[in-house]
């Protein structure tokens, strides 16, 4: 009878274990695009495992790149999915052509994702897009998406830290190490965080878009602080 029910015991164990490895996410690479497109190019990452939580971070990275297709006002798409995005951007570049049939332009989009750090607690996707819709040249773009492992939420720049002062003084100090001319800088004297930070294997990463701080000239502006340096600072611990 003990027997049995020790045997019991060790069944529930291992299948508890078991439904806790099939909850955990994981990520394939998605190429994503539709019937007449030849102007967008798209390859992300998709969350599988727990469909709860999948759910949540897809629909965040396939806003992001929705985000990235949309011309115009980011406050105002419409567009219900990214396969819709791709259509709206081909049928704007149709129309341009339409209207100036004489130009030599060609509309372009590719898109760009990876997850750059995965733990219990937190996951970091970066997004990077390159859009040419006319003009003198195209524009570069990162989002860092950072997501709670557990439930799948955007956690917010501001909650990644319990000291967001204290780490902003420090990062200041990686800022001008990274920083050889800031005569470049629109506010060379007042220095701010930026809105892209996220984890990586080998620190906590902080970029800045092109125009973000500098203009486009300057090209993307990143640094990676250490997580021996940064941890004290992080609510999310970076080290293994």
């Amino acid at each position: 009878m003990l027997k049995n029910k020790f045997i019991s015991i060790i069944f529930c164990f291992i299948l508890f274990n078991s439904c806790e490895e099939e909850s955990k996410i994981s990520f394939v690479e998605v190429k994503i695009t539709t019937e007449n497109n030849d102007s967008v190019e798209i390859n992300i990452p998709e969350a599988i495992g727990d469909m709860t939580i999948a759910e949540v971070i897809n629909s965040e990275i396939n806003h992001t790149v929705m985000s990235a297709l949309h011309i115009g006002d980011s406050e105002n798409i419409t567009s219900k999915s990214v396969e819709e995005s791709i259509d709206t951007f081909n049928k704007e570049y149709k129309n341009f052509m339409n209207e100036f049939p004489d130009s030599a332009q060609v509309w372009n989009a590719e898109i760009d994702g990876e997850v750059i750090y995965q733990s219990d607690e937190i996951i970091s996707v970066s997004i990077s897009s390159y859009v040419n819709t006319g003009g003198a040249h195209g524009i570069f773009h990162i989002s860092f998406l950072n997501f709670s492992a557990e439930t799948g939420k955007r956690i917010p720049n501001g909650n990644l830290f319990n000291d967001i002062t204290a780490f902003k003084n420090m990062a200041k100090t990686y800022f001008d190490t990274s920083i050889k001319d800031k005569s470049t800088l629109f506010e060379k004297d007042n220095f701010t965080l930026p809105v892209n930070i996220g984890y990586t294997e080998d620190g906590l990463i902080l970029a800045y878009n092109v125009y973000e701080i500098a203009p486009y000239s300057t090209g993307l502006i990143d640094f990676t602080i250490p997580y021996e340096e940064a941890d004290d600072y992080l609510v999310f611990k970076g080290s293994r």
